[in-house]
């Protein structure tokens, strides 16, 4: 690593003594491979560290390098995945898996700009790859090192607008070019916002920065940053139709690749129209999804769910087939499978609650003797 440069910035010597000092032992930096870099960065876009830790550990064990990753099956990585949600980034992660063990013959990307090329990779994540993994001096900005600047420059600015992430970009350019190493640099800042310069009660004497933090000077730290509002999530009630046959068998559906848990398995159903009874709900997608019209049954209990904009009550009802062939009319393909087997599909954390709810219920005592 070359050496660092007479700096404009004087806290620079002090983060990095602080990240030397109190730095995480974690398993990506154990073996900071560029292998092992880029899927532990794919993992913690907008997931906590803790939650990551065992999803890494079990992901590189079943898939040690990039080869195995391109060699495996969609299915089963998204199974890996299941559970750490934001199933888009595991779709990207197998895509650029793809491109770099056939298209690019092995040969990694070494460059922020050659990362930013690939799938799903933005600003940041190409940023903290390129400077981890291959020492480029070019800067991450997270939330952390948002909020983390915005307290020590007292800047008043929304820092949910993307004017204000750029403008930090391009300011942090100089500084990680003086800190002689940038993947220190980059880890420090991330690390600080982290542990230390947090969003609620930070550590202010803990803070290695304290002496240039203006929002301290000004006994402010609580003012900054400034951040609009999110928009109120919506809410959405859905009943879904747990069809089974005399085989034992039960009938899924596989969402389309776009949008949404693309690529995982679900229960045919969909939203709620109006007040219309849930029953007729059920009866109605299941028709529109597959072309089955299904006779509705006992109701198993109701599942709530949070994603990122929006929150979701499931009402799964079981189901019996009264007529017509399933269908893929609205998902990519739809299949029979044994109730048993289920845990071999990837399905969206909140499915797989009525998952184990189906299972007790058909293990208990038959209350309904059609289902």
């Amino acid at each position: 690593m070359a050496a660092a440069s007479p700096s404009p910035d004087p806290w620079i010597p002090s983060l990095l003594q602080w990240y030397r000092e109190h730095r995480r032992d974690l398993p990506w930096r154990r073996r900071p491979t560029p292998y092992r870099v880029w899927i532990s960065e794919i993992m913690l876009q907008q997931t906590q560290v803790a939650t990551v830790v065992p999803y890494f550990e079990r992901f590189v064990k079943r898939f040690p390098n990039v080869a195995a990753l391109a060699q495996a099956s969609l299915d089963e990585v998204l199974r890996l995945w299941e559970g750490l949600g934001y199933y888009q980034r595991a779709r990207h992660l197998y895509q650029t898996a793809q491109i770099i063990a056939h298209d690019r013959k092995g040969r990694w990307p070494r460059t922020f700009e050659e990362w930013r090329a690939l799938p799903g990779i933005g600003r940041y994540t190409a940023a903290a790859i390129a400077s981890i993994a291959f020492g480029e001096a070019v800067p991450v900005v997270d939330g952390n090192v948002l909020r983390l600047f915005a307290r020590l420059w007292a800047r008043p600015e929304d820092i949910r607008k993307s004017s204000v992430r750029d403008e930090l970009f391009e300011r942090l350019c100089i500084p990680i070019r003086h800190a002689g190493d940038p993947s220190a640099f980059n880890q420090a800042l991330m690390e600080l916002g982290a542990r230390v310069c947090t969003v609620r009660s930070p550590q202010c004497p803990e803070c290695p920065l304290t002496a240039w933090c203006e929002a301290r000077r000004r006994h402010q730290v609580e003012a900054f940053p400034v951040r609009s509002r999110r928009p109120k999530r919506r809410h959405e009630t859905v009943g879904l139709g747990l069809i089974l046959d005399r085989q034992g068998r039960i009938l899924i559906a596989r969402r389309s690749a776009k949008g949404l848990l693309g690529g995982l398995w679900e229960f045919p159903g969909g939203r709620r129209q109006g007040r219309e009874p849930l029953a007729q709900t059920v009866r109605r997608e299941v028709r529109e999804e597959t072309g089955l019209e299904v006779e509705v049954g006992p109701a198993l209990p109701v599942v709530r769910h949070a994603y990122s904009h929006f929150t979701v009550k499931l009402h799964p009802f079981l189901c019996r087939r009264v007529s017509g062939q399933a269908r893929a009319l609205a998902a990519e393909v739809v299949r029979w499978v044994p109730v048993k087997d289920l845990g071999q599909y990837p399905f969206p954390a909140a499915n797989r609650k009525i998952e184990a709810n189906l299972h007790r219920f058909l293990s208990g005592p038959a209350k309904d003797p059609r289902f």
